[in-house]
């Protein structure tokens, strides 16, 4: 009864949670009126969940059931959806999409080196530097006049999500980070909720073709693998997200999936 319900207590505040982001984020020009006034500053993010309590202030936070309402917002917007339909990237957007194309080419210009480890090209690290370098640059060059200030903190958010150069390995967590690098674009106001569908087809996707090469091409390690209770490795909102795009007309039955 008892853990029944702590989770009915927690669904109730994602649900307050969610319908306070899709507020904030269809009244963008209000928030940042707001921000203006009193003096927001931004500041470059730091590790906060260090021990077991720390995790407990995590799921209290406002920023944690921000989080979740993105992630359940974003259900919302994809439900019924197909990869292949058309979407229209507005000038933000399209210069993420830019900079991810950039990174890509980066990994180009850094193929894998010869080493006899099986897991972890030491090139990868060479990649990242690069990434690291011009990550910042492109973010400003894509946020809109007005939220400049904002890219170092969101910066960091993006470079995180593509791995750790240190152990050469890449889970859910940098996946989450690059989830959280979307939200925030949301909730500064350099994006617009009507453009949530353009955020899951075509830039969410684009990040995970991109992130499923460097896997592929430096060997990258799944960090932290949990084995049977993990659907994949390294990804898991693909899942969240996919479901929701089935979750209305879909055009093959649940029972499909075991038999294809």
């Amino acid at each position: 009864g008892h853990l029944f319900a702590n989770f009915t207590g927690k669904l109730k505040n994602c649900r307050n949670f969610l319908t306070n982001f899709q507020a904030k984020s269809t009244k963008n020009s209000r928030w940042l009126q707001q921000r203006a006034q009193k003096k927001y500053a931004f500041r470059v993010p730091e590790k906060q969940v260090k021990t077991v309590m720390d995790m407990v202030r995590w799921e209290k936070s406002e920023a944690y059931y921000d989080l979740l309402g993105f992630i359940s917002s974003m259900c919302v917007a994809l439900q019924g959806t197909r990869q292949t339909q058309q979407v229209e990237l507005s000038p933000v957007l399209q210069k993420v999409s830019d900079a991810l194309k950039r990174f890509e080419q980066l990994a180009i210009e850094t193929p894998p080196v010869d080493q006899p480890a099986r897991f972890g090209n030491q090139a990868y690290r060479t990649w990242f530097q690069k990434m690291q370098d011009e990550s910042l640059a492109l973010i400003e060059g894509a946020l809109p006049e007005g939220l400049k200030d904002a890219a170092p903190e969101v910066n960091v958010y993006l470079v995180e999500s593509f791995g750790n150069a240190t152990r050469i390995d890449y889970g859910t967590g940098h996946e989450m980070s690059f989830v959280m690098f979307l939200m925030c674009l949301f909730k500064i106001g350099a994006i617009e909720r009507k453009e949530e569908v353009a955020v899951g087809l075509r830039i969410f996707y684009q990040y995970l073709n991109f992130v499923r090469k460097l896997q592929v091409t430096y060997r990258m390690e799944p960090a932290g693998s949990h084995g049977v209770w993990s659907l994949d490795d390294f990804q898991f909102v693909p899942f969240i997200w996919g479901s929701a795009q089935l979750a209305v007309n879909s055009p093959i039955e649940p029972a499909q999936f075991v038999e294809d």
